[in-house]
Order: C-alpha cells, then structure tokens, then sequence
C-alpha cells in the first residue's frame, strides 16, 4: 500500500472505529476490527472502490456481524452481568458528542440494550441512529432491500423502547450529582445516598469472573445505598479516584496508585441516579488505561 493510500485510509480510522465499537461493546475488538479492515484495504484495488467512505464502513459492518455471532456464544457463559468496555469520551475518541442525542448514543445503558438485538438489528440501528445513514445506504451496506431495512429498523427502535430512557439532565447536573453522590459515600452518609437515588435503581458489577463483583444486580434504593457504603467502607478507603467523561456521561475512575482498577458509569433520571455500571474486569480497563498513558 503507498503512503498516501495508508494515510487516506487514516482520515476514516475514527469514524470506523466508532462504528465498530457500537457495533461490539468493546473497544479492544473494535480497535482488532478496523486493522483487519486496514488489511483488508491494503489488498484491493483502489481504482475499482467508486466510493471509499462506504466501502470502509461495509467492510467494518460485515466483520462486526462475524463477531457478534462468536460473542454471543462467549457472553452467554460470561460469569455475573456482561457490561460494555468504558472509553474516556472527552477526547473525542468516539466522535463529536455535542447533543444529548449523541450521548445517548454510546452510553453504557444503550450498549448494554443494544446486546438484545439480533446482529443485523443492531447494524440497522447502530448506521441509522448514530451514523444518520438514509435506509438505501443500510440496504447497500448490509446487502438488504430498503424495505427490509425500515423493517429491522423499526424492530430495533420498538425494542430500544421498551426499556429506554433518554438522557434529562444536562451535562452540569450529572456532574454535580455524580460529586454528591461520591461525596456521599466516602462520608457513609447513607441518607445522603438515599436522597440521590432513586427508587428502582440498579447497581450492576462486571468482575467477568477474574475479580470479586457482585454476581447479580443489587435492586432499589436502600439496598444499593448499603452496598455502595460498604463497598467504600471495605474496599476504597485509602484509594482515590478521578471524575471524567466515560461513554458521554460523568463516571469515575478507581485507582490503586498509579493503576485504574475500576471505571463506573452512571445513569441519570430526573435528577437522581437510576443505575450505577462498575466495570472491574481488568481486561476491560486496557483502552482506557491506554487512553490515560496516551
């Protein structure tokens, strides 16, 4: 491949990137996909690529659906609740996140409802909502007939719904309650926890069975309250952690010295909490651990 071949393909890593990893829930996956599509480019003939752009992002789709099959089978075994791998968002390494919209879109919430969608559902959805591709450019891409792709689309948008909710507050509200919230729990202000959480909400933990986490999701306010002021009653004394953007939303990072050892996502409704994401499986935290030393 020539130098100027390599750098055009170069000026479409981001935005192949942020396909694959809406596509996967993992940003190592994604990162292997989009250089199996740069082997892929560097053995083809450019001349007879009409239109590069599309090229790319059909390839990264076809190869996104080839995993997916093979990660079903594996998250279907996965020990305790499966969650996405968190990416530092700030940076702009999964594209402009300018409305809430965007946000939404690669939230952890949504990657995680996302995993409900057969693999051509979530193709649809992930080039319509988050790419704003036209139905005939999905047809094109996924091989479908326009039709049918407003069919899988509508599918995917009525499941999403089902069990959706959208970003509310804007960014400075998540920030000041995610401060309270941490606040909170270093204090073991269990009431003050209480009055930020709400009622139905959920902490999930992913440990993938390689560190201790919970196995199944804690449920409801004063449950959760307890569990987080024992988890930093237990765990965290002494350890310090960062506030940062993680998947378009404040999240904190958990550090033991110089290592993160835990990313946690959250969830915002009307002014409180709804759910709480603990990402601890030491295999997740490498993009981020190299988005840090980066």
């Amino acid at each position: 491949m020539t130098t100027a071949l390599a750098e055009e393909f170069e000026t479409h890593r981001p935005r192949l990137f942020g396909l694959a990893y809406r596509m996967l829930g993992s940003a190592e996956e994604a990162e292997d996909t989009v250089q199996d599509v740069y082997l892929r480019f560097s053995g083809v003939d450019r001349a007879g690529i009409e239109h590069l752009g599309a090229w790319l992002a059909k390839a990264t789709t076809n190869l996104c659906l080839n995993r997916l099959t093979s990660a079903r089978a594996r998250r279907e075994r996965y020990v305790g609740p499966w969650l996405p791998e968190p990416v530092i968002t700030s940076g702009g390494a999964l594209g402009p996140l300018e409305t809430a919209e965007q946000r939404d879109a690669v939230s952890l919430a949504l990657l995680v409802l996302l995993e409900r969608l057969t693999p051509t559902e979530r193709a649809v959805y992930v080039l319509r909502e988050a790419f704003a591709y036209g139905h005939a450019e999905i047809a094109g891409v996924l091989d479908l007939t326009e039709a049918n792709s407003r069919q899988l689309y509508r599918r995917a948008e009525r499941r999403i719904a089902e069990e959706r909710t959208r970003f509310e507050p804007d960014s400075g509200q998540r920030a000041s309650l995610l401060t309270s919230f941490l606040a909170a729990a270093q204090e073991g202000d269990l009431s003050g926890l209480e009055k930020l959480l709400a009622a139905d909400v959920t902490w999930w933990g992913d440990g993938g069975g390689k560190v201790s986490a919970t196995l199944r999701p804690v449920l409801g306010r004063e449950k959760v309250a307890r569990f987080t002021d024992g988890i930093f009653r237990r765990h965290l004394v002494g350890k310090k952690f960062t506030v940062v953007e993680i998947n378009g939303t404040p999240g904190a990072l958990f550090w033991d010295g110089d290592v993160v050892f835990g990313a946690v996502g959250f969830d915002y409704r009307d002014g409180l909490v709804t759910g709480v994401r603990a990402v601890l499986n030491p295999d997740k935290l490498t993009f981020v651990r190299r988005q840090l030393a980066g």
